[in-house]
């Protein structure tokens, strides 16, 4: 009781702040419009009675949880789904899912706001994409009897230590949750040992695994590649953050000094960041074209990706995927997207996010960690030059996905199970 009251006074008072985070224009950041009180709670009622609700955060939450969204409507198609985000990009790739749910912006986690909106949505209950927890919904949630499930969970060990000396905030969170569904035994045993009961806990292997590209993303792809330059070696980029493209921009001018004619494909992983990044390819002195402008001229040394949800097009287009977040201490991101197209995958040093999913992919000889970005023109050129090599660790970094796939399918058991449907 004394941590929520805490937390709540915290929240009120810093409020402004994170309401001028939320909300304040940024150059490139897309605005919420007319929607933006549905922050608080203040959301029109959904189609059909007692949804199931599933919250996923952003762009990459909402893209991992799309197999299992359209799984679950095939098995269940006469059940509501309610698709939350907090973000209007990942609002954006809610649309994507058309009829299949229906859309609304998450409540910020004041008191008020989450009864607010419970009230008018009534949800049958709450799906939470990996580990989005927020006390105020959890508390609101068990008040009402809704069951709350952790999907696709993963709990590191910095974030097991964080939360055992910290400990009774996080039985604050995890006493209204009916059940965690991990990633991995790891992930499990660590939940187990913050006092997570056996029974409240399940190991479903990871549902980013199963990614099914279909065949017309592979034929948009070679559709680029054909534009691109068939001959010319092309490398990508992707997820890219502040800090990280001088470096790549470096390695790229590394490689051009060997390949006149190679290619960079650089795609910043926020739409607000696409201007500066394109500014400082122009600064470096690289012929750059961006996708928005339509076909590019040939022999142009940068291609920036400044559309959203169109990567996979643009992995597909590419001889070797990098993948951002890993050269400056984020944590790294989803490597398994190139993998899934049969790619060799780079990646920096700072992979905590996906330490698992670097290290399989790593022992099977389909992913590469370089330790900065000379490295990272070092391994480019070697495998640009090396196709033979390229295409072994392509073929390595797909049989890794194939041999992980199945998640899903447990994944929706569980809630079969839990929810009774």
């Amino acid at each position: 009781m004394l941590y929520r009251l805490l937390y709540n006074l915290l929240i009120h008072l810093f409020s402004p702040l994170l309401l001028a985070l939320l909300y304040w224009p940024k150059k490139g950041k897309p605005g919420f419009g007319r929607r933006w009180p549905e922050h608080l709670g203040l959301v029109a009622p959904v189609n059909g009675e007692r949804p199931v609700w599933l919250h996923a955060v952003s762009v990459g939450e909402v893209v991992a949880a799309t197999p299992l969204i359209k799984a679950l409507k095939a098995a269940h198609p006469e059940l509501p789904v309610l698709v939350t985000t907090t973000t209007r990009t990942g609002a954006d790739q809610a649309a994507k899912l058309g009829d299949l749910i229906e859309h609304r912006y998450a409540p910020l986690d004041f008191p008020w706001a989450v009864a607010l909106f419970l009230r008018r949505v009534k949800p049958r209950a709450l799906l939470i994409m990996e580990t989005e927890l927020w006390p105020n919904w959890l508390a609101a949630c068990g008040r009402r009897n809704v069951p709350v499930m952790v999907l696709n969970a993963r709990l590191s060990a910095r974030s097991a230590e964080r939360y055992r000396r910290f400990h009774g905030i996080f039985r604050l969170l995890s006493n209204h949750l009916s059940h965690i569904s991990c990633q991995y035994g790891d992930d499990a045993d660590r939940f187990a040992g913050l006092g997570v009961p056996q029974d409240r806990l399940s190991i479903t292997g990871s549902i980013k695994f199963d990614i099914d590209y279909d065949d017309a993303v592979r034929e948009q792809g070679r559709a680029l590649r054909m534009q691109l330059g068939a001959q010319r070696p092309v490398w990508i980029a992707a997820s890219t953050h502040e800090g990280e493209d001088e470096q790549l921009l470096a390695a790229h001018q590394t490689l051009l000094t060997h390949q006149p004619s190679t290619l960079l494909m650089l795609v910043p992983r926020h739409p607000q960041r696409f201007d500066q990044v394109a500014a400082l390819v122009h600064k470096q002195g690289l012929t750059l074209h961006r996708r928005t402008q339509g076909e590019p001229d040939a022999g142009i040394q940068v291609y920036l990706g400044d559309t959203m949800g169109e990567l996979p097009v643009l992995l597909a287009a590419a001889d070797v995927a990098f993948v951002g977040g890993s050269l400056i201490e984020r944590g790294g991101h989803n490597l398994l997207e190139p993998a899934a197209l049969g790619k060799p995958v780079l990646t920096g040093p700072s992979t905590f996010n996906f330490s698992d999913i670097t290290r399989e992919l790593r022992q099977a000889g389909g992913a590469r960690v370089v330790a900065n970005g000379e490295a990272l023109a070092l391994a480019l050129a070697e495998l640009l030059e090396h196709e033979p090599e390229r295409n072994t660790m392509g073929s390595a970094a797909l049989k890794v996905v194939r041999a992980n796939q199945g998640a899903l399918a447990r994944t929706l058991d569980t809630i079969a199970n839990q929810l009774a449907l």
